[in-house]
C-alpha cells in the first residue's frame, strides 16, 4: 500500500499514462505534445521555462480526504494498529498550444486517453511508492462549477486557460508501522490473601 510518496506516485502515473497515450496517437500531427507535472510557480509563463507549446500541463491544485471511504479506512486501522488516509487529488490540465486548433486537440487526445482507460494498476502506476497487488486509481471528470473554476485561477499566476478537471481517488496512504505492546490476554485481580479476604 502507498506510502507518504503515494501522492507524488499518482501524478507521475497520470504524466506517465498521458504521455504514453500520446506517443501512441500525437494530437497534433506535426508536434510532439510534451506532458509535464506543473507547480503554482511553472504557471507563470513569463518566468516558467517548462511551458512550450504545444504542453500538456498536469496541475495537482487539491488534496481532500475522501469523505465515503474515511470511516471504513478508520475501522481498518483501529484492527490492524496502521493509519490509512484515503485521499482524492484534483487536478487541472491545462494545454498550452501555438493557436486554438492546437489547444482544442491536445484537450480532445488527453479526455479521449482518460475515457478509454479510467483507472490506473498494475504496470501503469509508478513504483515508486510500494502500491499493494491490488492497487488502483480511478480518474474522472470532476463536476466542477466555473465559479469554482474561476475562482481557483484567480489565485494563480496565469490568467484563465481553458482546462479540464480531474479527480484521482482513492489514494490510500499508509500510516509508518509502529511497535505495538502485547494485546492482553487475559488478567488476573491477584489472591484472597493479596485482596484481604479470607
Amino acid at each position: 500500500m502507498a506510502d507518504f510518496s503515494g501522492v507524488a506516485a499518482v501524478s507521475s502515473s497520470i504524466v506517465r499514462y498521458i504521455d504514453l497515450c500520446f506517443r501512441d496517437n500525437q494530437p497534433i500531427t506535426t508536434r510532439n505534445t510534451i506532458v509535464r507535472l506543473l507547480r503554482t510557480e511553472d504557471l507563470d509563463v513569463k518566468t516558467s521555462n517548462l511551458i512550450k507549446a504545444p504542453t500538456l500541463g498536469v496541475f495537482l491544485y487539491r488534496v481532500d480526504y475522501n469523505k465515503t471511504m474515511r470511516a471504513a479506512w478508520s475501522a481498518a486501522a483501529s484492527y490492524d494498529g496502521t493509519s490509512h488516509l484515503p485521499l482524492d487529488l484534483h487536478y487541472l490540465l491545462i494545454p498550452w498550444g501555438e493557436n486554438a486548433d492546437h489547444e482544442h486537440r491536445i484537450l480532445g487526445r488527453v479526455m479521449q486517453c482518460m475515457e478509454d482507460t479510467p483507472i490506473l494498476s498494475g504496470p501503469l502506476l509508478d513504483p515508486i511508492t510500494p502500491w499493494a497487488v491490488n492497487e488502483s486509481i480511478q480518474i474522472c471528470l470532476e463536476d466542477l462549477s466555473t465559479e469554482d473554476v474561476m475562482r481557483t485561477f484567480d489565485s494563480l499566476p496565469v490568467d484563465y486557460k481553458l482546462s479540464i478537471p480531474y479527480v484521482a481517488r482513492i489514494a490510500v496512504i499508509k500510516g509508518q508501522e509502529q511497535q505495538q505492546d502485547p494485546r492482553v490476554a487475559h488478567a488476573s485481580a491477584g489472591t484472597t490473601a493479596e485482596s484481604g479476604y479470607e
